[in-house]
């Protein structure tokens, strides 16, 4: 159809499973994230996929972050918005990840508006219970960002301290780039960042020798809004 963007089916959205939680993307898209950009921009739906295929782990990992298990939901909403405005974008792949990441964190905070409540997960005890003592624990803290509890964990930390940590450390972005998205100093970005891996790693610390793990966020996992 004119003027729209590439048509989506259900198998280009592969919800669920332990696979979209994997280890934090890279800081530098794919050399070819690039070229994929300009084919989708002008109707490629194979280009678009690719565009998702790349984008889509990290993507979900930070609005886990955010929004808890409403994350599919609102990857989605993000999707559907990228894929009917890709045609107005302009530029390269680090900016089609900047857009697209802003695009997400839009729809994740219109979400937190509507639902007004406070999130909650509990993070299973066993996650950091072999967590050695006399490790960096700040490069540990960093470490264990692909699961699904570390998620859960960061979401307890202040807002901009988590979503300093999710951009960074967990969607792999730079400090610049994450700036723009959140509207800070790249200076300001760096240091929430570095006090929320701080508070994690004390808190793996603390908590690991106990083998317990009690994030007390509300039941949907949400940082709050």
């Amino acid at each position: 159809m004119p003027g729209s963007g590439p048509v989506l089916n259900k198998r280009d959205f592969p919800w669920g499973g332990s696979s979209r939680m994997m280890a934090p993307v890279k800081a530098q898209p794919p050399a070819d994230m690039s070229s994929a950009v300009a084919r989708a921009r002008h109707g490629d739906e194979e280009a678009f996929r690719i565009l998702y295929r790349l984008l889509q782990p990290g993507l979900l990992r930070y609005l886990t972050g955010l929004v808890g298990v409403d994350a599919e939901d609102v990857a989605a909403e993000a999707w559907e918005q990228i894929a009917r405005d890709i045609r107005s974008f302009q530029g390269d792949g680090d900016g089609f990840r900047r857009w697209a990441v802003t695009i997400a964190r839009h729809r994740a905070l219109d979400h937190l508006r509507r639902q007004r409540r406070r999130p909650s997960v509990a993070a299973p005890s066993e996650t950091f219970a072999d967590l050695p003592a006399d490790e960096d624990t700040e490069a540990r803290a960093v470490d264990a960002l692909g699961t699904r509890a570390a998620i859960a964990m960061i979401a307890t930390l202040p807002r901009d301290q988590a979503e300093a940590v999710l951009l960074r450390a967990v969607m792999g972005l730079d400090a610049a780039t994450a700036g723009q998205i959140l509207g800070k100093r790249p200076g300001a970005v760096r240091m929430a960042a570095h006090r929320g891996l701080q508070t994690l790693a004390r808190r793996l610390l603390d908590q690991a020798p106990a083998a317990t793990l009690a994030a007390t966020p509300d039941p949907d996992g949400r940082l709050r809004a």
